[in-house]
């Protein structure tokens, strides 16, 4: 198979060596063009990224030698990449506007920035839940006048840790009506150099700026559905979240407790929740996607998992990975759940996006 071009947005920054590093040996994508800001344009990757390269010991030998170009001019790419991951560190306004001039030159964006996490017309994708959403694309395209390019996001990375448990509970026909999640995120989560050690090193913090909000909203417009030419927002669960920061380096955990809108005699039992989460997969799966894990849910039953260090290289980090499932005394249920924030949560999710846009034929005509 001729491998695509692709190019990475902001390639300098923490998240865009992820994207390069997980894409190298890709077998459908290969890096053929690198961008980031001015003061990095004009210089070879290597000596952009030298004495900051943080993802393994060596940058891959097929991107060292690219020359980073200027990623406020989307022209520059024409030629050199089908498709572009955009890991930009900008304004959101500003992220707003380059990643359109990029789909408006007829270059597809798939971004991990949240700048257009609320844009009606964009997927925000999880592949194995809202795949469905990808229907909007020719909207998208109509109402910009763009021929080729588009827009597609992912979400925030703490909604890893239960949107498919939750999605997999919705599907075998047990919605749920509440949910409180409280989140122990990595402190990768933060980039680099992020938390400063002194405020970290035994300690918690008690609050990540946006990161409760994102929870509590996100996951309502990834369960809508696309109606005419907007996404429209589930109604249901209500979601009250907590976000803290701890001391791990990569792995977000959260704590969840969920009650189900159905009567009482309709609840699942412990036994039924577990078989619906263990036999859960869908269309990643079915199309068998080089970055979708085998099994996106894993159950372990040791009463003190998961654990970061432990779980969180599960399926090479794209699973969710959940123990400790209980009653609950005020709601119905609840169980610890961990999923890789850097791996599913960044620059792995957003690769698996490109592997299910591939498979759906949308960089066909490109």
């Amino acid at each position: 198979m001729e491998k695509i071009n692709v190019g990475v947005l902001g390639a300098t920054g923490m998240v865009g060596q992820r994207y390069i590093k997980h894409l190298e040996n890709h077998p459908w994508f290969k890096v053929t063009y690198v961008a980031a800001s001015p003061r990095s344009a004009g210089k070879l990757y290597k000596d952009a990224v030298a004495n900051r390269w943080l993802i393994g010991a060596d940058i891959p030998a097929d991107v060292q030698n690219l020359t980073v170009q200027d990623a406020n001019d989307a022209k520059l790419a024409l030629g050199k990449c089908k498709f572009v991951f955009s890991a930009l560190e900008m304004d959101k306004e500003a992220i707003k506007a380059l990643e359109s001039a990029y789909a408006a030159e007829g270059i597809p964006v798939v971004s991990n920035a949240s700048a257009n996490r609320w844009t009606d017309d964009v997927p925000m994708l999880v592949p194995e839940i809202n795949y469905s959403h990808l229907d909007i694309i020719k909207k998208q395209q109509e109402a910009h006048g763009w021929s080729k390019g588009f827009i597609v996001v992912k979400p925030n990375c703490s909604l890893q840790t239960y949107m498919m448990p939750l999605h997999a509970l919705i599907m075998a026909g047990y919605p749920v009506k509440r949910m409180i999640v409280t989140t122990e995120q990595a402190v990768s989560g933060a980039g680099y150099p992020g938390v400063p050690s002194y405020d970290m090193i035994d300690n918690i913090v008690p609050y990540i700026g946006g990161e409760e909000e994102k929870t509590e909203k996100e996951c309502l417009k990834i369960l809508g559905k696309v109606n005419g030419s907007k996404i429209e927002n589930a109604s249901a669960p209500v979601v009250s979240s907590t976000c803290t920061r701890v001391p791990v380096i990569d792995g977000h955990t959260a704590s969840v407790n969920l009650e189900f809108d159905l009567p009482e005699d309709k609840k699942p039992s412990l036994e039924e929740i577990e078989r619906v989460w263990t036999s859960y997969t869908s269309v990643p799966q079915e199309l068998n996607l080089p970055n979708a894990p085998e099994h996106p849910i894993v159950v372990r039953h040791e009463e003190n998992r998961p654990q970061p260090r432990r779980d969180r290289e599960t399926e090479k980090g794209m699973a969710c990975v959940i123990g400790r499932l209980r009653k609950c005394n005020v709601f119905d249920v609840k169980f610890v759940a961990l999923s890789h924030n850097t791996k599913r949560g960044a620059a792995l999710g957003g690769i698996l996006n490109a592997e299910l846009l591939k498979a759906k034929g949308f960089f066909d005509a490109l």
